[in-house]
């Protein structure tokens, strides 16, 4: 049993030493190397593509947003009311400004029973008549105040990180939560109890971080 197994071992071994001793033989063999390297070289650019080709979508997808908040913060203020009604508009109330002159000062008091408040907007009338009062920026209704005695104030907060206000109000069309754009009528202006020597009139004020500022240093009266 041993010799059979020796010979059939040899035998083989001869076999193959013949055949590894053809002129085909290497030949064949580095042409089927080459092929297995060849499919996996195409086999791996073709998972490498993929995988580039995938986050360029979602680039494009990141980047089509910030442009409308860009767009949003850098909106100029506008006034509150129709720009076509410009020249019938009379400041009644300044802004108060320790540094401004004495007529300034004196002009942004509000007297309620004896009581003097410095104001913190302007107060804007056209001739005693009922005006649109329109949003000055686009952005979203933070609150509304409903008080018939000091007058209905509307809040809006926008992406610039400022706040304008909106006071001695009637016929609001908007609540909060509402998005406004930019000259979108947000109610009509009117008298008050409180401020009853500015007659009809809106209040305006403007707000950047917390801060009140003189709207007639964004606007041009």
């Amino acid at each position: 049993m041993r010799e059979d197994k020796n010979s059939k071992t040899s035998q083989n071994q001869n076999e193959k030493g013949q055949l590894q001793k053809k002129p085909w033989f290497w030949p064949a063999v580095y042409a089927g190397g080459a092929l297995m390297l060849a499919g996996m070289l195409l086999g791996y650019n073709s998972l490498v593509s993929k995988v580039e080709e995938a986050p360029s979508s979602d680039v494009a997808e990141v980047d089509s947003g910030p442009v409308v908040e860009t767009n949003a913060r850098a909106e100029t203020m506008k006034y509150p009311f129709k720009e076509a009604d410009l020249n019938k508009v009379q400041v009644l109330q300044e802004f108060y400004e320790v540094e401004a002159n004495a007529e300034s000062r004196e002009k942004a008091l509000m007297v309620f029973n004896q009581t003097f408040t410095t104001s913190s907007g302007i107060s804007l009338g056209m001739n005693g008549e009922e005006f649109e009062v329109l949003a000055a920026m686009s952005g979203k209704v933070k609150e509304v105040k409903l008080d018939a005695f000091t007058g209905n104030k509307i809040i809006i907060e926008h992406p610039n990180g400022m706040e304008t206000h909106y006071s001695s109000v009637k016929d609001i069309v908007v609540k909060e939560g509402d998005e406004v754009t930019q000259g979108q009528a947000l109610a009509k202006a009117t008298d008050n109890e409180w401020n009853q020597a500015a007659g009809v009139h809106l209040h305006f004020e403007v707000l950047e971080n917390g801060k009140y500022m003189n709207p007639k240093k964004l606007l041009g009266f």
